[in-house]
């Protein structure tokens, strides 16, 4: 796809960040927004990977809500198929393509569709697998099962689309990590370190990108109300609905956060504990979890 119809295809908006091969480097004084802030949506056109359910399709709704064009890719598309088809008729269609991360072919198919029909403003990566896992009772397939969907579906993405940002000098790339990925917690042994890879990979991207015109950002939920975390069988504290969960991401990317996390109530006093020695942070987590 040439560079001019790249162009052609992207609407402008009040904030234009570079928009060449050769982009421009982007400077971040003390105190700016890490990234280009995102406030206005009106025919940007967004990818969305993992977005059948939770977090993921309640932002595909905020987004296309917000004027957003909106590509949505999960492996079961079928719940969507109702609300595609009101989009449909309120003549702001919703694009759907089927999609498993864990087929390369596949990803690289899709990746390469949405490139040939124009530049891409935001990729958000929200495909995930969980299930409570603790060492007592290791199951090595549901281990590599966590590390295929949540973080090499993830590099599959990239792998594909990458190119597509680099060439096009503009756009948006923000992972879905959590939480979880912060410090070890009991019943993450296969989630926890999938979303800290998530975590490492977002914060090297972000310094490889910043300086050719792409934007990174990594999303930390807490606890989300979403057929994920349905099958916990523990209270979550602070408990929120994927509907405020979006709601949380479109303002960060409205302020050009890197790290959007939310509710703040609890990741502020979990990012406290990230910070305390391990004989302290031990101790503390048997006492609050009784794990």
């Amino acid at each position: 796809m040439s560079l001019q119809a790249i162009k052609a295809a992207q609407p402008e908006t009040a904030v234009t960040p570079a928009r060449s091969i050769l982009a421009i480097p982007v400077k971040r004084r003390w105190g700016e927004p890490l990234n280009l802030p995102i406030r206005n949506w009106q025919g940007k056109r967004v990818w969305l990977v993992g977005a059948s359910s939770g977090i993921g399709l309640a932002c595909a709704k905020a987004l296309q809500a917000d004027g957003a064009v909106v590509i949505v890719s999960a492996r079961d598309l079928g719940a969507l198929s109702e609300w595609s088809e009101n989009c449909k008729h309120q003549g702001r269609p919703v694009e759907l393509k089927a999609l498993d991360v864990t087929d390369e072919l596949q990803v690289k198919s899709v990746a390469t569709q949405i490139a040939a029909a124009g530049a891409l403003d935001l990729l958000l990566y929200c495909a995930g697998h969980y299930r409570a896992q603790r060492g007592t009772d290791f199951d090595l397939k549901d281990m590599l099962r966590h590390q295929d969907v949540n973080y090499n579906g993830l590099l599959r993405v990239l792998n594909a689309a990458l190119p597509l940002f680099l060439q096009q000098g503009f756009g948006h790339i923000s992972l879905v990590s959590s939480v979880a990925g912060w410090r070890g917690l009991p019943n993450g042994l296969a989630y926890g370190p999938t979303k800290a890879a998530v975590t490492h990979l977002a914060e090297t991207l972000y310094m490889d990108l910043q300086d050719r015109g792409i934007g990174v950002s990594v999303i930390n939920p807490g606890f989300v109300a979403t057929p994920l975390t349905a099958q916990n069988n523990f209270q979550m504290p602070a408990l929120i609905s994927p509907e405020t969960a979006a709601n949380a991401m479109l303002a960060g990317w409205a302020e050009g956060l890197f790290d959007i996390h939310f509710p703040k109530r609890f990741t502020l006093w979990l990012k406290l504990l990230r910070l305390l020695p391990y004989r302290i942070y031990f101790a503390l987590v048997r006492k609050f979890t009784g794990l």
